[in-house]
C-alpha cells in the first residue's frame, strides 16, 4: 500500500499538473468566473510611476458563454425519451433497465458536464443498500491515477479526496480515500498537515463489498478485483471545450465592459471655463453641481462638450466575437437572426454544428459505457446464472432537436394521403389479387403486424362459420 508521505506527494503534484491547471480554468469558466473579475487599470502620475486608477469606472461583468454551451451538449446528448442502452433479449432489457435509470442518467450527465467543461471527468462504482452495483460521477479534480509503475509494491492506485469542511481558523478537513483492486483506506488531513487514519470509519481498510447473510451476523467481504474508477475524456489530449474559444470570451468580456465604463466616464459633458472669477476648481465644481451658474469676467465664456463614444464600433466588434464564439465552440446560437421562414430544413442546419460536435463525444463516450456495461453484465450473468455478452447490448443515442410545429403537419398530412393513395391502389386490385395478397399489402402500408391481424381475421371467419352452421341446423330442426 501507499505511505503517508506518498500519497501528499502524488496529491501535491498532480494539483499542479499542467492537466488540471488547465481544468481549473475550464471549471472556472463554467461557473462564470472570467478573467475579467481580475481586471485593472493603471495609469503614470505626475511623478511617471504606475498606479492604479481607483477613480474610473471599472466594470467586472462576465457573460458565460462557455456555461451555455457546455449545458447545451449535455442536454442535447441526452435528450432521447427511450434510454440509450438497448438489448433484443426483453429479459436482459428489463434488468438493464434497473441499473441505467434516472439516477445513472444524472449521473451521467454530471460526467458529461464535466468532461466538457475540464477536459475528462469520472464515475465510480460501488455496491448499493439493495446489494447492487450503483454509480456517482467524482470531480475530476479530486481524482489522482497512480499508475503501478510509479509505486515500490508495483500495484496501482486511484487516490480520491475532498474537502469535507471548513473548521474553526478557517482549518480545511480534506478527507482522504486510496483505492486499489479490492479495498479502500480512508485518511484524513488538516489543511496541509499530517496525513492520520480516518477514526469515523468502523472499518478501515474496507473492502468495497460488505454484506451479511440470512440468520448470520458475521460480516462477509468481497472486492470488485480492479479499481473502480471510470474515466470520461474529451478527447485524446484531454482538453477542456473552452481553449478554442476562451480568447474570444476574453474579448467580448473586454469590448462590453468597455462600453460600460465609457457610459459611467463619459455621461457627464465636459466644461471648458475661460476667465474664472473664483478662489479655486473646487469652488467651481460645486457651482456646476448644485447652482448650475458659474462666474466669469468679460473677457470670459464657457463651453460645453461632449465625448463621442465609439459604440457602433464597439457593437460590431462584439456581433462579430459572438458569432465566433458560437461558431468555433460549435453551439447551437438561438439568437440568431434569420429571414423569418423558420423551417426545419433551417432549424437543423443551425443544429449542425453541436451535432457534428456531439457526435465526436459520442465516440468517448461510448467506449465509457462500454466499460461500464461489461461490469454490469458481470453481475447480471452471476446473480441470474446467465451468460449474456457485450455483443447482445447496444448503445444509440437518439437526439432531438427543435421542430415546426406547422412543417410537422404538413408533413403528417402528405404521408396520410400518401397511404391512403396506396391503399386505394390496393383495393382497386380487388378483383385480380387474392384476399390475403391485399391484407397483407395494407397492414405493410399502415406499418401494422400481418400475423396479427391475419389471426384475427381466421377468429372473425371461424365464428361466422359457426353462426351459419347453427342457422342451418336450426332450420333443418
Amino acid at each position: 500500500m501507499l505511505k503517508e508521505s506518498e500519497i501528499i506527494q502524488f496529491i501535491r503534484e498532480d494539483m499542479s499538473s499542467t492537466k488540471k491547471r488547465f481544468a481549473r480554468v475550464g471549471q472556472k469558466y463554467y461557473e462564470a468566473e472570467h478573467d475579467i473579475l481580475q481586471y485593472r487599470m493603471f495609469y503614470f502620475n505626475a511623478d511617471g510611476k504606475l498606479v492604479e486608477d481607483k477613480m474610473r469606472s471599472n466594470v467586472k461583468i462576465p457573460h458565460p458563454f462557455f456555461t451555455e454551451l457546455v449545458d447545451q451538449l449535455v442536454q442535447y446528448m441526452l435528450s432521447g425519451k427511450d434510454g440509450f442502452i438497448h438489448s433484443d433479449i426483453s429479459e436482459l432489457q428489463e434488468r438493464l433497465n434497473t441499473y441505467f435509470d434516472d439516477e445513472f442518467i444524472a449521473e451521467l450527465s454530471e460526467v458529461i458536464r464535466g468532461a466538457s467543461s475540464k477536459g475528462f471527468e469520472y464515475m465510480y462504482v460501488y455496491q448499493n443498500k439493495d446489494d447492487r452495483l450503483a454509480f456517482q460521477s467524482a470531480d475530476c479534480m479530486g481524482v489522482v491515477e497512480v499508475r503501478d509503475k510509479e509505486t515500490d509494491d508495483g500495484c496501482a492506485y486511484v487516490i480520491y479526496w475532498y474537502v469535507d469542511k471548513i473548521a474553526k481558523q478557517n482549518k480545511t478537513i480534506k478527507r482522504i480515500q486510496v483505492w486499489d483492486e479490492n479495498q479502500t483506506y480512508f485518511y484524513v488531513q488538516e489543511d496541509d498537515g499530517k496525513l492520520v487514519k480516518d477514526e469515523s470509519e468502523p472499518i478501515n481498510p474496507r473492502p468495497h463489498i460488505t454484506y451479511k447473510k440470512d440468520g448470520d451476523d458475521a460480516i462477509y467481504y468481497d472486492g470488485f478485483g480492479f479499481i473502480p474508477f471510470f474515466r470520461l475524456d474529451n478527447n485524446k489530449k484531454q482538453i477542456s471545450d473552452l481553449k478554442p474559444i476562451k480568447s474570444l470570451i476574453d474579448d467580448y468580456d473586454i469590448m462590453a465592459c468597455g462600453l460600460s465604463n465609457n457610459l459611467a466616464d463619459f455621461d457627464h459633458p465636459l466644461h471648458v471655463v475661460k476667465g474664472f472669477q473664483g478662489d479655486n476648481l473646487e469652488e467651481l465644481q460645486q457651482n456646476l453641481k448644485t447652482k448650475k451658474i458659474v462666474g466669469v469676467d468679460e473677457q470670459g465664456g464657457i463651453e460645453v462638450h461632449t465625448v463621442d463614444i465609439p459604440y457602433q464600433a464597439r457593437l460590431v466588434k462584439m456581433q462579430e466575437d459572438e458569432k465566433n464564439i458560437y461558431r468555433f465552440g460549435m453551439g447551437f446560437n438561438s439568437a440568431q437572426l434569420g429571414d423569418g421562414n423558420v423551417t426545419n430544413v433551417v432549424i437543423k442546419s443551425r443544429y449542425a454544428l453541436l451535432d457534428l460536435k456531439a457526435n465526436k463525444l459520442e465516440i468517448k463516450l461510448k467506449q465509457f459505457l462500454n466499460k461500464i456495461l461489461k461490469v454490469v453484465l458481470a453481475e447480471i450473468n452471476r446473480v441470474n446464472g446467465t451468460d449474456y455478452q457485450l455483443k447482445d447490448v447496444k448503445i444509440k443515442f437518439n437526439r432531438e432537436i427543435m421542430t415546426n410545429a406547422l412543417d410537422n403537419a404538413q408533413i403528417e398530412k402528405i404521408d396520410a394521403e400518401k397511404q391512403q393513395v396506396l391503399i386505394n391502389t390496393i383495393l382497386s386490385l380487388a378483383n385480380t389479387l387474392d384476399d390475403e395478397t391485399i391484407i397483407k399489402s395494407i397492414c405493410d402500408v399502415l406499418e401494422l403486424d400481418y400475423e396479427k391481424i391475419k389471426g384475427k381475421i381466421d377468429s372473425l371467419d371461424e365464428v361466422k362459420q359457426n353462426q351459419i352452421a347453427q342457422e342451418v341446423l336450426g332450420g333443418d330442426s
